[in-house]
């Protein structure tokens, strides 16, 4: 579908000025110094003092900045021209060197020229990416030799399922563009926004089989029985910071996560 792009990225403009007012993206404590980085991937960065670490679809760049907090340099990028400029003023506001650059994944190695220790993507990111070969060469192009490959990503499992959870209404494998009119948004169910969109489903082997074609090698691979959002409709938080599913309890997994190293 050629004008995905445009179809998206009005689909993420229209988005910000809703996230940045929702509880979901606390955008007030994130500015007195409040991290958006949840455990899951805090875990697997480590110590990344000192790292040039580049963040792939970053929106309106929270996780960008709290990985500066952290002593990092980073360079976030995202579609969203909106998003772009809003993260921008985040980070001036919270006095990080955080840079942002407006670009799609795929038209990342025309616009920057640099090599990086880590490259850096999580949550309801790849979904937006037609071709996981490409987005796997992306990653790759940009690391350094040694460097490594962190993401922190919803489980394809869930996105099998209709919006209610009551059925499976998609193809687990990448089947074809999955085209539809979403009314609010996942921070905000009641923001009078329609906006249209188009994702792609991708299965692990989609996502594993890519990264390991373009020279990564899996360090890591962990799959997790809660989400650290409640950003899916009917969620129950079984402990603080996580949530689940009711129907489903720990019955299914909801994130995976992952290491990989480029040869």
């Amino acid at each position: 579908m050629e004008n995905y792009l445009e179809i998206n990225k009005n689909s993420w403009n229209a988005k910000v000025e809703p996230h940045l007012k929702s509880d979901f993206y606390f955008v007030d404590e994130f500015l007195k110094g409040r991290s958006s980085l949840n455990s899951i991937e805090l875990e697997l960065l480590g110590d990344i003092k000192g790292k040039r670490i580049l963040h792939l679809q970053c929106h309106f760049g929270q996780d960008s900045i709290s990985l500066s907090r952290m002593g990092a340099q980073v360079t976030g990028i995202d579609l969203s021209d909106k998003a772009i400029e809003t993260a921008k003023d985040l980070a001036q506001k919270c006095g990080t060197d955080t840079e942002f650059i407006c670009s799609d994944v795929y038209n990342l190695p025309n616009v920057l020229d640099q090599k990086f220790d880590i490259v850096y993507t999580s949550y309801g990111t790849i979904g937006w990416l037609p071709d996981l070969e490409k987005w796997a060469g992306v990653i790759s192009h940009f690391l350094k030799p040694g460097g490594r490959f962190i993401m922190a990503e919803f489980h394809p499992v869930v996105w099998m399922f209709d919006d209610d959870f009551t059925k499976v209404a998609y193809n687990y494998f990448n089947e074809k563009p999955i085209i539809e009119t979403y009314e609010g948004t996942y921070a905000d169910q009641s923001a009078s926004i329609v906006q249209e969109y188009v994702m792609w489903n991708h299965s692990l082997a989609e996502v594993l089989d890519n990264l390991m074609k373009k020279n990564l090698k899996l360090d890591l691979f962990q799959e997790f029985d809660w989400s650290p959002y409640p950003c899916f409709r009917h969620v129950d938080e079984f402990e603080k910071g996580k949530w689940r599913i009711p129907q489903f309890g720990n019955k299914i997994p909801l994130v995976f996560a992952l290491i990989a190293q480029k040869l």
